[in-house]
């Protein structure tokens, strides 16, 4: 069956559906990562987004159920100059994304980086492109669109009850693979919804502020409740959680022309020199108003990539230290944040 991808400037990518049959609305992004489609497809920072792989070849080896970053997809579509299965189209098909291979993933992510991310609609099936291209103008944009909700888990649950320190993570659309890192640092770790109290969150020895979609500065209420923890107990942002502790500490965000995602993005750190090679997905950045704060810095175009308020005993970073997928040059941030809590419990 054939597809076609329309951007909201009225570009046209052809393609064949190797997915859902069927419609897809969000924004037009793209990924660097050469390995863990899985992974990205399944994390819920993708929420609202239609995804183009760079990597020449997709699914090449497959899919298992221990890969996936959520119990289900959160991208909306993926794009693929070629999709290999049948272990990963079926999977998609199952799954109910849209899918398109055959794609021109050069021309399209040359298309966003010079434009910036757009909306746009994938269609699996026959349709008419005009039709396709007035509802994608009809669509929100991303700048302004508070996500959380859609993500977050409804209700508290433990992930890990035993450990030596009590962990608690606000799920603003957190990976499974940040849990997993947490408690194989020997964290007991407790997950809370997006709105979760902060006297609450207080009585923890740490608290977590996870990575997740849309845009921080809608996230009043979020922002709010960081504002009355800060100083209670020590504070690790990631990714989402990164851009709220930096509202909650007075910083201001901003959206990126096509933002950062993919594996291999490099990061200064800027105590030691050293640059790490991480993983990112993410639409909007801190503006550099404090530099003071600022412990990393992105090589590719500067932005802030990480942050540090010692006398509220927080830290952040925009990239993602659990590094799923991607490499593991950042592995150690969270190892060292769980001993140096632990410690001080």
């Amino acid at each position: 069956m054939s597809g076609f991808l329309t951007l909201e400037d009225g570009s046209v990518f052809r393609g064949d559906s190797v997915g859902a049959d069927g419609f897809a609305f969000g924004e037009a992004v793209f990924a660097t990562a050469m390995t863990g489609y899985q992974e990205v497809v399944t994390d819920p920072s993708y929420a609202e987004q239609l995804v183009c792989f760079t990597a020449p070849m997709v699914g090449n080896y497959g899919v298992a159920a221990g890969r996936g970053e959520s119990k289900r997809p959160h991208a909306k579509a993926v794009f693929m100059r070629e999709a290999r299965g049948p272990a990963w189209t079926d999977w998609l098909h199952d799954q109910n994304v849209v899918a398109l291979s055959g794609i021109d993933t050069r021309s399209l992510v040359l298309s966003l980086r010079e434009r910036g991310a757009m909306r746009a609609a994938a269609v699996a099936g026959d349709a008419s492109v005009d039709e396709a291209l007035d509802a994608v103008r009809a669509q929100p944009e991303m700048t302004g669109r508070a996500l959380v909700h859609d993500v977050s888990t409804p209700e508290p649950y433990v992930y890990a009850d035993l450990g030596r320190a009590r962990i608690a993570v606000v799920d603003y659309g957190c990976k499974r693979s940040i849990l997993r890192r947490l408690a194989g640092a020997g964290a007991a770790v407790t997950v809370f919804p997006h709105d979760a109290d902060a006297d609450e969150l207080a009585e923890f020895d740490g608290v977590v502020l996870s990575n997740g979609p849309g845009d921080p500065e809608p996230l009043h209420d979020e922002v709010a409740q960081l504002q009355r923890l800060l100083g209670r107990t020590p504070v690790l942002g990631i990714c989402l959680g990164h851009q709220l502790l930096a509202l909650a500490c007075g910083l201001q965000t901003y959206k990126l022309p096509f933002g950062h995602r993919g594996a291999n993005h490099p990061v200064l750190e800027k105590a030691t020199g050293k640059v790490l090679v991480t993983s990112q997905n993410h639409g909007f950045a801190v503006a550099p108003d404090d530099q003071d704060a600022v412990t990393h810095v992105s090589l590719y175009d500067d932005t802030v990539e990480g942050l540090d308020f010692p006398d509220l005993q927080a830290s952040s970073v925009q990239f993602h230290p659990e590094a799923g997928p991607g490499p593991h040059d950042a592995w150690p941030i969270l190892e060292r944040w769980v001993e140096e809590v632990a410690d001080a419990a």
